[in-house]
């Protein structure tokens, strides 16, 4: 069945002046407009395209494609705020509405917000809400430990920054798990760290256990390589200049350098670290 709000593979089923018009299920046939069709493309052929509802409220299928579909989580900046409500810019002709019911708070142009984008089953159009929780799933996560998983940024507050696991859980990075400013709408990997009672995910930037300090330890030599074989910070460097340079903790970073060290690639010295002439080997570089 064709999904509104999403890309469908569509079969070209006749032509007229204003385009072709495309088989969409259950839905009808949806004009697919001259501008986006092909030398080659003729009746019969196959078109994955975009489905959604024009500026005169018509089903069409298009070519471009929008910054997300329905039933996920973008970033997307306010282009005018209304009277009715809000309207973003997805990448599509027709605005993105945030009706003002479903602001977390009161968007202003020019400013970006995270929105889930939805397909109101009362009107049957497209529209976005910075009302995330409900979209969330609050049933218990079933990750491992250790876990790689993608995270959306959606928010701030005062312990750490809020963010969407996988597209449909919760979870938080801590300020002292965050080593480099992160701006919301970034999209990180991340590792999950611990799974609450409450169903919420702690998640780190950087891999847990040992694999972590040797994916570290090529980080670091890989630095040395574009630094001509020196960098200023040793293991008696402050955090802040650790963290500055390398974006780790100064924890990860004496493990990591202590790695190097112990196989011979490094050597300490009273300003900084360099590295030897011995080159890692290719187990090691995997």
């Amino acid at each position: 069945m064709a999904k509104i709000g999403d890309f469908n593979t569509m079969t070209i089923i006749r032509q007229t002046d204003n385009g072709f018009y495309l088989d969409a299920d259950e839905l009808g046939e949806v004009l697919y407009p001259h501008k986006f069709i092909a030398k080659d493309d003729k009746i019969g052929d196959k078109i994955e395209a975009f489905l959604y509802r024009d500026s005169e409220d018509r089903l069409i299928a298009t070519g471009e494609e929008p910054y997300a579909c329905v039933e996920e989580f973008a970033l997307l900046e306010v282009k005018s705020a209304t009277k009715i409500g809000a309207f973003l810019d997805w990448g599509l002709p027709k605005d993105l509405l945030v009706p003002f019911s479903e602001q977390e708070t009161r968007m202003e142009e020019g400013f970006s917000y995270v929105v889930y984008i939805y397909l109101d089953d009362k009107t049957g159009r497209i529209v976005g809400t910075s009302r995330l929780g409900r979209f969330l799933d609050e049933e218990p996560a079933t990750y491992n430990i250790g876990e790689e998983v993608e995270i959306l940024i959606y928010n701030q507050n005062e312990i750490g920054y809020q963010a969407i696991v996988n597209g449909m859980h919760r979870g938080m990075i801590y300020k002292n798990q965050a080593f480099t400013p992160i701006k919301r709408g970034a999209i990180l990997t991340a590792y999950v760290k611990q799974i609450r009672e409450d169903g919420k995910i702690d998640l780190n930037l950087e891999k847990l256990g040992h694999s972590k300090i040797d994916g570290m330890s090529k980080k670091i030599f890989d630095k040395l390589e574009l630094e001509k074989g020196f960098l200023p910070v040793n293991d008696k460097s402050s955090p802040d200049d650790i963290s500055k340079l390398l974006g780790i903790s100064k924890k990860n970073f004496k493990k990591s350098i202590g790695s190097l060290y112990k196989q011979g690639l490094i050597t300490i010295e009273k300003d900084g670290i360099r590295r030897t002439e011995k080159q890692i080997s290719t187990n090691e570089q995997e």
